[in-house]
């Protein structure tokens, strides 16, 4: 089997929702910038790239039509270039790259793009329906309920406090707040420009400097309605019926933020960067999905993290540093305390709960702010997970070239 290298990996800043300044850029213009970004970069004639798998959470209005393949269009990539789109829930981004390595390690690709976007202000999130949760049969069948009641859920099953999320939280402001002013982000970041080439966005807007427990203590529960008046905790406790309520713990600041953006990563073969000139900058190990429980839906990243170890023949003590999306604050403690990972090695420049989290894009932004970090401190081995709604979970570990 051929080894899948990354070549390059590019994202656009993350744009506040509905009021940020992104809400003008449609989304094909977002998934086109990162696709001119990887071409310009790198010099590359873009008739070598064999296929561009973008994920997209909603694909319908704007997003649907299958963006990936109009995107290489509008990016003016050779239009012997397909495109596919596809859907694994907040893991899309990162299932595309996973994909896009697929491609090349069975030897169907010498280079492929893996990648996603997601405007959350022009194609908001539910734009697609679907049976899981619009279908009463099906909804009452898998025990639904929204990905916040399963957050608290989790935050009750495994005993987090308000104060543990909380902190949790904070700690990604503070971080993504030096990271940002650092210059950490810088080397992936390309800016989305209007038609004019004026630039729209060139840095990460959704950061609250100023973050505290004690602000973010007078923050009400965001999902209590929904779980007391819509009855969801009842649907919860259907299913955890060992617990005697569900404590409704998160909240708009230790919860992941509503954003616009796109990445995309440039793999392919040794051989084939050898042709175009190309220098590696990591080997990707391995990656592995995995489903689990519905309802609680958030506790398959350590599980697929596992898996993907396994296939690597590693363990968690031989990975350096860890990115794990935080869609909530429990998410984070969970995937932690099941990996046993001290946590100066998680999430080390902040997470979605401080940048954001653009659903089908955030996977392969995470992916690029490992690599860049793990270039910065010149470690080995990185790995990149995320939870995904309807119980699953996706990781991705990766190796770098010349550490």
């Amino acid at each position: 089997m051929t080894d899948a290298y990354i070549y390059d990996a590019v994202r656009t800043p993350r744009g506040k929702s509905r009021k940020g300044s992104l809400v003008g850029a449609r989304p094909v213009e977002l998934a086109a910038t990162v696709l001119r970004a990887l071409r310009d970069r790198n010099q590359l004639d873009t008739a070598l790239i064999d296929d561009v798998i973008l994920g997209c959470v909603e694909p319908v209005k704007e997003q649907g039509g299958n963006i990936a393949r109009i995107a290489a269009l509008v990016a003016e990539y050779d239009q012997t270039v397909p495109g596919v789109q596809i859907n694994r829930f907040c893991a899309s981004g990162l299932v595309a790259t996973n994909f896009a390595a697929a491609q090349v390690m069975s030897g169907q690709a010498d280079f492929s793009v893996g990648g996603g976007v997601e405007s959350m202000t022009r194609v908001p999130m539910g734009s697609s329906s679907g049976a899981w949760a619009a279908d009463p049969q099906v909804a009452s069948q898998t025990r639904f309920v929204p990905q916040g009641i399963s957050a608290d859920l989790l935050a009750t099953l495994y005993g987090y406090s308000r104060g543990d999320l909380d902190a949790l939280a904070v700690r990604s402001q503070d971080r993504a707040i030096a990271a940002q002013a650092a210059g950490r982000f810088d080397r992936s970041l390309v800016p989305v420009c209007d038609q004019n080439g004026v630039p729209l966005l060139e840095r990460d807007e959704y950061i609250r400097p100023g973050t505290t427990i004690d602000s973010l203590a007078k923050l009400k529960p965001a999902f209590h309605k929904l779980g007391h008046d819509y009855g969801f905790d009842a649907v919860a406790l259907q299913r955890y019926p060992q617990l005697e309520r569900i404590e409704h713990l998160h909240h708009a600041g230790n919860s992941s933020g509503i954003v616009d953006g796109a990445a995309a990563v440039l793999v392919g073969s040794r051989e084939a960067g050898e042709r175009a000139g190309l220098t590696p900058r990591a080997r990707i190990r391995a990656f592995a999905d995995i489903g689990s429980e519905p309802t609680i839906m958030l506790t398959g990243p350590a599980d697929a993290a596992e898996k993907a170890l396994k296939r690597a023949g590693m363990a968690a003590s031989d990975v350096d540093l860890w990115e794990i999306n935080e869609a909530f604050a429990a998410v984070v403690l969970r995937f932690a305390e099941v990996l046993e990972l001290d946590h100066d090695r998680v999430n080390v420049n902040g997470g979605a709960i401080a940048l954001g989290h653009p659903l089908g894009a955030t996977g392969a932004m995470i992916l690029g702010t490992l690599l860049d970090e793990m270039e910065r401190r010149d470690l080995s081995v990185g790995c990149a997970a995320l939870c995904i709604g309807a119980g699953m979970g996706t990781a991705t570990i990766i190796e770098r070239i010349d550490a």
